[in-house]
């Protein structure tokens, strides 16, 4: 059967052929993980069209997958930055969703605090395994939605789970309607999508799970979890490494709308903020993210990363607020004790630092040169200089000026007599063998003598 898309206005092919491929042992896809060897990119140079959906989104993970991968909030912790993703998101609710777990009585008090703010956004919704017993919890606690975890690679089905791929879908399918059953949205989160066999597993029971909803009246999500960060998004990469044909195939061969599509990565291979960017360009409406990326072995998603990846797709912010992202930082660093590797991008302590001295020279000039955006402005994160020996007088005069809030032709310049007079001071401390930069608040200490001894007024 064929049909007029639309989106592109050419005929295209809507119906295919695909079942259930079950088997009595697992295929593991050895030529691309053979695992006493690093994993292979293989291509087959097909690629597949871009589909970005009309409106994209942000899903939270923060509670869940990035409670796993450090100490546990306490439910007051929980509640601020749930407070602050609302804050983030704006009116628009551009930060969608958040899922909790409910195992224990203090992750219950969490979703209990969080539920009374009475925010439309980030709604908040629960993950389960895939058992009757959890999902009893997820009733008691009287959610509209719930993450419901189906492992769909061979690796899980057959070595964890002790099954067949059909005893695997059957059981799957039979808490799916559980929850729908009693009202109860399901998002089904599949599991190691990247290992998985796709259109012998994957495809047929996505398709089997929107039939099922269909006929409820109750369509079913799919959460797309790269659970290895095995995921590419190079064009012409094979399946089941290829997060262009994964999308593309929930979309065009599964028939699941993009609104009902999400993306959920890892970052094992540096690819994290690429592959959920490029689910976004090629069908995927949300894509699931945790604060600062922190999530299991090497992290999730950046939530603050997927922030500035829509503004840059939309051309907007779309009411967003940036600034939330420092304001949390600071409160991982000062009331967590997290440390955020310094360098991390829009997050870190030095991300928008320079220490090179014509770079400073540069800024002083025009801030453009060398910052990447308006990071005063956008993220309340004015550009900082750190002053070492090679700061030169253009790197003290950019830290007077930012550090005492001087602007225009109240700013001075890096022939002052009180810049040259710190400079001296600087290369004194090199020159009798410090080897480590000088630090906001000693310089501030430095800087404020000589304004007092010269008589300098600003």
């Amino acid at each position: 059967m064929i049909w007029l898309n639309p989106k592109t206005n050419l005929m295209e092919e809507i119906e295919h052929n695909f079942a259930l491929q079950d088997s009595d042992r697992p295929y593991l896809f050895r030529d691309l993980f053979s695992y006493e060897e690093i994993p292979r990119i293989a291509f087959n140079n097909i690629s597949v069209p871009k589909n970005m959906p009309e409106e994209i989104w942000i899903t939270d993970t923060t509670f869940r997958d990035g409670q796993q991968a450090r100490k546990p909030y306490t439910v007051e912790q929980i509640v601020h930055i749930y407070k602050e993703l609302h804050r983030l998101g704006g009116p628009k609710g551009l930060v969608r969703q958040s899922e909790f777990f409910l195992y224990t009585q203090k992750d219950k008090e969490a979703v209990y605090k969080c539920r009374e703010l009475g925010y439309e956004f980030p709604e908040v919704t629960s993950w389960i395994r895939a058992s009757k017993k959890d999902f009893q919890m997820v009733r008691e606690m009287e959610l509209e939605e719930t993450g419901i975890l189906v492992s769909c690679s061979d690796y899980h089905i057959y070595k964890k789970m002790k099954m067949t791929r059909k005893q695997a879908l059957d059981h799957y399918v039979g808490v799916v309607k559980d929850c729908i059953e009693t009202g109860v949205r399901p998002r089904c989160h599949f599991e190691d999508i990247t290992r998985a066999d796709f259109y012998q597993f994957v495809v047929p029971f996505a398709i089997e799970l929107w039939k099922i909803g269909q006929e409820a009246g109750m369509p079913v999500k799919i959460r797309a979890c790269d659970t290895m960060g095995y995921g590419v998004s190079y064009p012409g990469v094979m399946l089941p490494r290829s997060v262009p044909g994964i999308i593309h195939g929930l979309y065009h061969y599964a028939r699941i709308p993009s609104d009902m599509i999400e993306w959920h990565g890892h970052n094992d291979f540096y690819k994290s903020v690429s592959n959920a960017s490029n689910a976004w360009l090629y069908g995927a409406s949300a894509v699931n993210c945790s604060m600062f990326g922190i999530g299991e072995r090497t992290g999730n998603t950046p939530l603050e990363a997927m922030v500035i990846e829509y503004a840059q797709f939309k051309g907007a912010l779309d009411s967003m607020d940036p600034t939330v992202i420092t304001d949390l930082a600071d409160y991982y660093t000062n009331e967590l004790g997290y440390r955020i590797p310094p360098r991390t991008p829009f997050a870190g302590s030095e991300f928008n630092l320079t220490r090179a001295g014509v770079h400073a020279d540069g800024l002083l000039k025009n801030e453009e040169i060398y910052n990447i955006f308006d990071t005063d402005k956008i993220l309340n994160r004015p550009v900082k200089i750190a002053i070492s020996n090679t700061s030169g007088t253009s790197g003290i005069a950019h830290w007077i000026n930012s550090n005492f809030k001087l602007k225009d032709e109240d700013s001075v310049v890096k022939t002052n007599g009180l810049v040259i007079a710190v400079k001296e001071w600087v290369d004194r401390q090199f020159d009798e063998g410090r080897t480590t930069v000088i630090g906001d608040a000693e310089l501030m200490e430095v800087v404020l003598q000589f304004k007092q001894d010269m008589g300098v007024e600003f």
